[in-house]
């Protein structure tokens, strides 16, 4: 039986913004759904609708073959028959009471032996064991984290709803438990739905991508089809893409897209666009090779000479702006640019595939 969500409702706010959602769906038994945009956006709207914690005014929402809210019908079914595990973005968690209590809280209708049998296996499996008697208070960000899961996972829920689950650690933290969470999140093969407002994040946990803009969809599709072939310039910006540039086609040729990007010719792997057309060149700072001198041989179809124009460090990378004729970004680790001494003036030879220039048309 399916087990993925269909939905499309609208839920509005006195005074306040209205969220439009046509058409959302998850894919996959055991796929990550990312509800994906900046603050405000609507995403924790929409994953409270689907919790059955707000109730929209029209439209209707499915989880396979379950209908869960029919506005024309006046029909909403309770969060607690929906089946679902609902881990907020502050986690929610008892402080008056120890773990092993705020895991078991939701626990309804079990024997007490099947109650301790699920609390044994749940601390095992997360990694909480010898924790059961210690008050929130007394935890890690990173323990408290997985007590809130925990506490959803106990109740073996058929939608698992997360909202910013990484968002209250610290950076060290989070970058710890953020493979952790992907690998528990196959590991339980359940259908979940995550809001983030991050993209590393979204990059690591989401199989599917929705991209969110004043309470509209403005995307979805599989997470790096997504990010590196954004369907507007809205999404472009939201998903961060590094190199926007508006730019002319010149022709259009078995498959082939030739096009004028401020002082440079690009050629792009795309659809046939008629000679004259207004264009944004699309290009993910990952995907430009930097190298010094010319290549002997290379398969990419774009060798441009640039300038450094700046470095900055942004963690384990370096951003590296350039002048190609219009301006490019490029990320390098430090180590690499350390080999190739890389300094404000230097110049290089900056490699694209064909496949790798997105185009937008304006």
């Amino acid at each position: 039986m399916s087990r993925d969500i269909q939905a499309a409702f609208v839920k509005s706010f006195p005074d306040g913004p209205q969220i439009r959602v046509e058409n959302l769906r998850t894919a996959g038994p055991a796929s990550t759904t990312v509800l994906f945009g900046a603050s405000g956006s609507g995403k924790t709207t929409v994953l409270r609708c689907l919790a059955g914690l707000e109730r929209p005014e029209e439209g209707e929402i499915r989880f396979g073959e379950e209908l869960w809210f029919e506005a024309h019908r006046n029909f909403c079914m309770s969060p607690q028959l929906r089946g679902l595990g609902f881990v907020p973005q502050e986690y929610a968690l008892f402080p008056h009471l120890s773990v092993g209590q705020n895991i078991g809280y939701g626990l309804r209708k079990v024997t007490r032996q099947e109650r301790a049998t699920r609390l044994t296996e749940t601390l095992r499996w997360l990694g909480l064991e010898g924790l059961e008697r210690r008050r929130p208070g007394e935890l890690s960000g990173g323990q408290r984290q997985r007590v809130a899961l925990a506490r959803a996972l106990i109740r073996r829920p058929q939608l698992l709803l997360l909202d910013e689950p990484l968002s209250a650690l610290d950076g060290p933290t989070r970058l710890r438990l953020r493979g952790d969470l992907r690998l528990l999140l196959k590991q339980l093969g359940i259908p979940t739905v995550l809001v983030t407002h991050d993209r590393t994040e979204a990059l690591a946990l989401g199989d599917q991508l929705v991209v969110m803009d004043g309470g509209r969809i403005l995307q979805q599709g599989q997470v790096h089809e997504v990010f590196s072939r954004p369907v507007n310039l809205a999404t472009a910006g939201i998903v961060a893409m590094e190199t926007v540039q508006p730019a002319q086609v010149v022709e259009s040729t078995e498959g082939l897209v030739t096009l004028i990007a401020g002082q440079a010719r690009l050629i792009s792997l795309s659809p046939p666009l008629a000679a004259g057309s207004e264009v944004y060149a699309c290009i993910r700072a990952e995907d430009v090779i930097l190298l010094k001198g010319m290549p002997d041989r290379s398969s990419p179809r774009n060798c441009l000479s640039v300038v450094v124009v700046d470095l900055t460090a942004e963690g384990p990378i370096m951003r590296i702006d350039l002048d190609a004729g219009f301006p490019l970004t490029a990320v390098l680790t430090k180590q690499a640019c350390e080999e190739l001494a890389l300094q404000p003036g230097e110049k290089l030879t900056a490699l694209i595939k064909a496949p790798q220039i997105h185009l937008i048309q304006r």
